[in-house]
């Protein structure tokens, strides 16, 4: 079944779904129908939502999963928020001592750094 078009491939602009039917008894219902946030999601962020769905949410998992780095893991989940319409929290403001640590373990944070963090808590 092909992928519900999002945009007019004349001028566009958002499509409205206006129309359901049911292929087993073929009711239809006519209206003006809201698609979720998630629908406008590429193929690759769709993707990438899928596997943080399978893997719980943990990031490391998703990160052998991919083949792709920590801060790219982050990168794309931020992404995929900001696409939903929300607004991700910048990282010292989630960051937690686990992130401190796996941020160290990546070369992303010097000895120091990850010290701080860690005292910040």
């Amino acid at each position: 079944m092909s992928k519900v078009p999002l945009r007019c491939p004349a001028c566009d602009s958002a499509m409205q779904v206006t129309q359901l039917h049911c292929p087993v008894c073929d009711t239809q219902v006519q209206g003006h129908f809201t698609v979720s946030p998630i629908l406008h999601l590429t193929a690759q962020q769709l993707h990438f939502v899928e596997v943080f769905l399978k893997c719980r949410g943990n990031i490391r998992e998703v990160e052998r999963e991919l083949g792709i780095s920590y801060p790219t893991v982050r990168a794309r989940l931020d992404e995929v928020i900001q696409h939903l319409g929300y607004h991700p929290s910048k990282p010292e403001e989630s960051s937690t001592g686990l992130d401190a640590i796996v941020q160290f373990e990546h070369g992303e944070l010097s000895f120091e750094e990850t010290l701080e963090k860690l005292r910040k808590g």
